[in-house]
């Protein structure tokens, strides 16, 4: 597999929304607007990308029967230094997305991704995978929350659209919003991923 290969697998053929459903909880809970989902995708492919090189370049030091546990301890030092980074430097995006920030250090698609690739592969091609798995959920992210925001808010990216003096409705704002844009693009980026 190239290198570009690695990269662009995480986007479509392996994405972790779309395709593998991994991380559904950020998903479902912090995509109530574009800019919520495009925050938290950064914060979990920065995470995503820098546990993969550190454990592929500890992989052969650590014992087996430590490995699971180390693996969570290198994601959340590297988690505690996304959080302390963003709420120095976006505090407000830092205060909406509150609690699953430090969530990320178990979110399945990192440990999965330590567990099934960078503790066998070297460090260019674990960065590789991280970032590319990373930007597919960063995107996956931003859509739903995109699409969630113009239906509930008439809004994207906190742009204003007025159609018909319209509100737009709020359920896609709320929990079952989120169930039903998941839902629908699964539906649309799995008939397309087959064509």
């Amino acid at each position: 597999m190239t290198k570009m290969q690695l990269f662009l697998k995480g986007l479509v053929k392996e994405n972790p929304t779309f395709v593998l459903m991994l991380g559904m909880c950020p998903t479902l809970g912090t995509t109530t607007s574009a800019i919520n989902g495009f925050g938290m995708g950064v914060a979990t492919m920065a995470v995503l990308v820098l546990s993969n090189m550190a454990i592929s370049l500890v992989k052969n030091i650590i014992p087996d029967k430590v490995r699971i546990p180390s693996f969570i301890v290198i994601i959340a030092s590297f988690v505690t230094v996304v959080q302390l980074v963003m709420q120095a430097y976006v505090p407000d995006l830092y205060a909406v997305l509150g609690v699953f920030i430090p969530l990320i250090v178990v979110n399945c698609i990192i440990l999965g991704r330590a567990e099934a690739f960078a503790c066998k592969n070297g460090v260019i091609d674990s960065a590789l995978d991280g970032l590319g798995i990373g930007i597919g959920f960063t995107l996956s992210l931003t859509i739903i929350g995109a699409v969630r925001e113009f239906l509930g808010a008439l809004t994207i990216f906190g742009m204003k659209f007025d159609f018909m003096n319209s509100d737009g409705a709020l359920i896609f704002i709320l929990a079952p919003g989120a169930f039903l844009v998941l839902g629908y693009l699964l539906a649309i980026f799995n008939k397309y991923k087959k064509q």
